[in-house]
């Protein structure tokens, strides 16, 4: 379906500098491909959402909306990781995309001619599901490839930006264009996945096939043995699951906005934008000024950081205090999330990077989605304050448990 191109590498042989890396043209067109697609995504969740919740009334559809998107990509991930690491990773996220503005399209047609219900809403999420699991491992292992390693950090953070950008400006952007209807929404869905599937073929990196062997399940679950052999790259990826697990809040916010700071829609989209534009903020400063020396414990720092900024939301009845302890939640988990990500690709050798991102990928989808489902039963335990103080204890047990992370100097 897609006509095979030469790749060559791009990465210069000085990448010193934040403009030598912006001048990287395949580096640029991920960056662009990221930014579309994920402001596609956006948008297309608050749309089918929306109607979703039009058509139905139902809270419950709501949640299988997500469901239906969460499991095909639990179960196919392992799988996906073997395709990143045997088929051209570009490719991959091209047709991720196409898949994604197939989806849009559908439902441009089914709104358009009314036939637009419940179940095809809900085969819809199981196809942006499959899209989702082999897109994030090929994604994920694709950046290592568009740069030089000693720019790998500056570019993770900047790439980080793109998605910040986009989870921002996305839903309002869909929220705006729903005046005009969904029909416009899914349209505008199509564009921005088209654009995002073009700029990902124009993507050029030297890529070697890897010698054939057979697909068994001892090579799918490669990428687990790998991780679980080194520690520091176990430490890492396992550092993430739990904090948000025993830390996260955003599942909270509707409660804290209503019961405890008594505000209304408009403060809570507040308190949601708040770590998006803290994570925003931090991409930024770490692209111009990259963590250097003692990666590992910064890393756990900027994870007790999360900690302490959770408990201090916690405890807050201000609006304006829990927006900026929500910003710094969101810059300290951007700190993590570059140092997490550099860290484990450049650990990995590239023919094993696609089933090493995919395992990681089911811990990133495992911390969000089963961080919300303990976050919403421990407030109905212990109420809402009590759910979110964990994160500290993670970050001091995990110098414990993990030394060689806590000690992990340099990050090339």
């Amino acid at each position: 379906m897609i006509a095979p191109q030469t790749m060559t590498t791009t990465a210069p042989a000085d990448p010193a500098t934040l403009s030598s890396l912006l001048r990287q043209h395949s580096f640029m067109r991920f960056w662009l491909t990221r930014l579309a697609g994920t402001a596609g995504n956006q948008i297309l969740m608050v749309a089918v959402g929306w109607q979703m919740y039009d058509l139905t009334g139902r809270a419950w559809d709501l949640g299988l909306v997500g469901l239906y998107q969460f499991v095909p990509a639990l179960l196919l991930t392992l799988v996906a990781g073997q395709v990143a690491d045997r088929l051209h990773r570009g490719r991959i996220v091209a047709a991720c995309m196409v898949l994604q503005g197939l989806v849009a399209l559908i439902l441009v047609l089914a709104t358009e001619g009314h036939w637009a219900g419940r179940w095809l809403l809900l085969a819809v999420s199981v196809l942006l599901g499959v899209a989702r699991a082999f897109q994030m491992p090929a994604q994920q292992a694709l950046l290592p490839l568009l740069v030089a390693p000693a720019q790998l950090p500056r570019a993770m953070a900047f790439s980080s930006g793109a998605l910040e950008i986009a989870v921002i400006g996305g839903p309002a952007l869909g929220g705006l264009i729903f005046v005009a209807g969904a029909t416009a929404v899914y349209a505008t869905c199509v564009a921005l996945f088209a654009l995002a599937s073009m700029l990902a073929m124009r993507m050029r990196y030297e890529h070697v096939p890897p010698p054939p062997e057979p697909v068994s399940v001892q090579t799918m679950l490669a990428g687990v043995g790998f991780i679980w052999d080194r520690k520091v790259v176990l430490g890492a990826i396992a550092l993430d699951l739990f904090a948000v697990l025993l830390g996260g809040a955003v599942a909270l916010l509707p409660i804290y906005a209503k019961d405890i700071l008594h505000t209304g829609p408009w403060g809570l989209g507040l308190l949601r934008a708040a770590p998006a534009v803290g994570a925003l903020v931090m991409s930024v400063v770490l692209a111009r000024w990259p963590l250097e020396r003692r990666v590992g414990g910064r890393m756990l720092w900027a994870v007790a950081l999360f900690g302490v900024a959770t408990v201090v939301f916690g405890f807050s009845q201000s609006l304006a205090l829990s927006i900026l302890a929500l910003a710094v939640t969101g810059a300290a988990d951007m700190v993590s999330v570059v140092v997490r990500q550099t860290l484990v690709q450049l650990q990995t050798p590239d023919a094993m990077r696609g089933r090493v991102s995919a395992v990681s990928s089911i811990f990133i989808g495992a911390s969000n989605q089963l961080g919300e489902f303990r976050a919403g039963s421990m407030a109905a335990l212990i109420g809402p304050v009590g759910a979110v103080v964990g994160t500290v204890l993670v970050a001091l047990g995990w110098v414990r448990l993990f030394p060689a992370l806590a000690r992990y100097d340099r990050i090339q």
